[in-house]
């Protein structure tokens, strides 16, 4: 009867890794699309404060200079 729990148990040990990994894998491949995302709608382009910067129009105490 003893070795019968034994294996029971270790069934539901086993049951429950096994459902404990497919929650930790599906978590990480939320979190990896969301980070991908995230990526992806980041504009290429520089922030507007760098776009008006025009070196040829500022004098030479500007810190544009430095």
């Amino acid at each position: 009867m003893k070795p019968m729990l034994n294996l029971y148990l270790l069934g539901v040990v086993l049951t429950l890794l096994s459902i404990f990994v497919r929650l930790m894998e599906s978590l990480g491949g939320i979190l990896e699309s969301s980070w991908t995302t995230r990526g992806h709608t980041a504009s290429a382009e520089p922030p507007r404060a760098f776009q008006t910067i025009h070196p040829e129009r500022c004098d030479k105490t500007s810190l544009h200079q430095l």
